[in-house]
């Protein structure tokens, strides 16, 4: 009986004369392992300051460097130098120490020197003085600097700047009837560094105060260069022999942590709107 059997099995796989085949049973496929490398780990790029020996902060040395590259595309040459005087750090430019008439901002040790006499008895400082030293640092005021000059002995006043810092100064000869006169001296932007610093450390705190005070509040004539929010200056400008000569000195921050001496000499190059321009550009740069 098993031949039927067979015979009905073999019908059965068989339809429309087509012979019907069992799918062999499926292989499994696997991926073949992936050979992608494992992430490297991040490394921090070193940041590059561009100042490394100035002993500044890197930001800072980006500041300075930028402000150098600005100086030397204007007008003239431009010497300036910063002072930090919180860590004691110096930067000063190639020109810092190119000598540059001085124009008003030799006021500023006039009237240290004035304060200085007056404190240890040599002079007495009446009303009208100190008037006139206010007009001076205010508003640079050339009128109230000639009566000061001529009342307390130029020689003198001359003879004391050196002690401020100023030992590059020298009084110019064949400008003026009198000799020494503070309208034609010529200094470097490291004798206005070394002159500021020194009111801000060694003048006596009330003739100090009196002097930031006074830097600090400026008139509309001086509102430009190391002038501005929380900051003080003494400003210079005047045409000389050479062409216009562009001067700022001063410090920056509530507690005057900055110093800063520009001294611009356009050398015919420019004028007083852009030696204006320069300073103001120059002390934005480093802190605005």
């Amino acid at each position: 009986m098993l031949r039927p059997i067979l015979v009905a099995c073999a019908l059965a796989l068989t339809a429309c004369g087509h012979a019907v085949t069992a799918e062999p049973p499926a292989v499994a496929r696997t991926q073949p392992p992936s050979h992608t490398p494992a992430a490297a780990p991040l490394v921090a790029t070193p940041e590059v300051c561009p100042l490394p020996d100035s002993g500044f902060e890197c930001d800072v040395q980006k500041r300075l460097k930028a402000a150098q590259d600005y100086a030397e595309t204007r007008p003239g040459s431009v010497g300036f130098v910063v002072r930090d005087r919180k860590t004691g750090a110096v930067w000063r430019n190639s020109h810092a120490g190119d000598m540059t008439w001085t124009a008003s901002t030799i006021k500023l040790a006039m009237v240290v020197n004035l304060l200085e006499r007056h404190r240890t008895g040599v002079i007495k400082l009446s009303s009208e003085d100190r008037r006139l030293m206010t007009a001076m640092l205010h508003s640079s005021d050339d009128n109230a600097a000639d009566t000061l000059w001529k009342r307390y002995d130029g020689a003198t006043f001359n003879a004391a700047f050196g002690k401020y810092g100023m030992t590059g100064l020298v009084p110019q000869r064949g400008y003026s009837s009198s000799f020494p006169y503070w309208g034609f001296e010529k200094c470097t932007a490291d004798d206005l560094d070394r002159l500021i610093n020194y009111v801000l450390d060694q003048v006596p705190a009330e003739d100090r105060d009196y002097i930031t005070g006074q830097m600090r509040q400026v008139g509309p004539e001086q509102q430009w260069g190391v002038w501005g929010p929380d900051a003080g200056a003494k400003n210079g400008w005047s045409e000389e022999d050479g062409g216009w000569v562009m001067n700022s000195v001063g410090f920056v921050g509530t507690d005057a942590r900055y110093t800063v001496a520009i001294m611009n000499n356009l050398k015919g190059e420019g004028a007083y709107d852009e030696g204006r321009a320069t300073d103001t550009e120059l002390t934005r740069i480093l802190f605005r």
